[in-house]
């Protein structure tokens, strides 16, 4: 806690304080248990509790067993083993690992074949997400908006917490309007010093028009 207080930080204050509390109520707990386990059996010393005593081998070590020579020969080629199988390291970010069909990248609000914002600001997203890491404010369309957003009820603030998301994908099955979704993007999120930072928008979540129209086009191919 002290270490927490001399950060000048409250999330480090929090987070010390709360593990204080946490090893508090830990203690009491188990410190109980162990009272009750005493009056029962009158005694702490496992052997006497499980009626068992532990069997220890005195077997003398032969010429070979002292040298080591055999336990090191064994461990030297437990690590050359590894020296032969296929490298997990990529070299990041010039090398990108093959992601799962099923990948969950960042996030991304649609649009329409006009262009037009699907997101009504109905909230489903911000309640099925477990982290608590969406918000949002909802409001209402003003004439000659009506090429900006496909409803009369609309999301002017819409927010993600990258720093809380846990990219499980709720968000996108809860939506009723498919306006969210998440995205193949190799970059979960891009690095920042500042918290702010990753507090994402709707100037880095709407998609791009340019991305909406080349989406209707190859829709309308189809």
């Amino acid at each position: 806690m002290i270490g927490g207080w001399a950060s000048n930080n409250k999330f480090s204050l929090l987070g010390a304080i709360r593990a204080a509390s946490q090893m508090v109520s830990y203690e009491v707990a188990m410190g109980l248990s162990v009272i009750a386990l005493l009056m029962m059996t009158g005694t702490l010393k496992t052997i006497s509790l499980s009626g068992r005593k532990k069997v220890v081998s005195n077997k003398e070590m032969t010429f070979l067993e002292r040298l080591y020579l055999v336990a090191i020969f064994k461990g030297l080629m437990i690590t050359l083993k590894h020296l032969f199988r296929r490298k997990v390291t990529i070299q990041y970010p010039e090398q990108v690992r093959e992601m799962s069909p099923v990948y969950r990248g960042q996030h991304m609000l649609k649009r329409d074949e006009l262009g037009r914002e699907n997101c009504t600001a109905c909230g489903l997203c911000a309640l099925s997400c477990p982290a608590e890491a969406i918000t949002m404010k909802a409001g209402e369309r003003k004439p000659g908006e009506e090429l900006l957003y496909r409803e009369e009820k609309y999301a002017e603030i819409y927010e993600i917490n990258m720093l809380r998301c846990i990219f499980c994908g709720l968000c996108e099955e809860a939506c009723p309007k498919d306006a969210v979704y998440l995205t193949i993007s190799k970059e979960l999120v891009p690095s920042s010093y500042d918290r702010e930072d990753f507090i994402f928008g709707k100037d880095k979540l709407v998609m791009p028009l340019d991305m909406a129209m080349k989406n209707a086009q190859l829709k309308n191919a189809n």
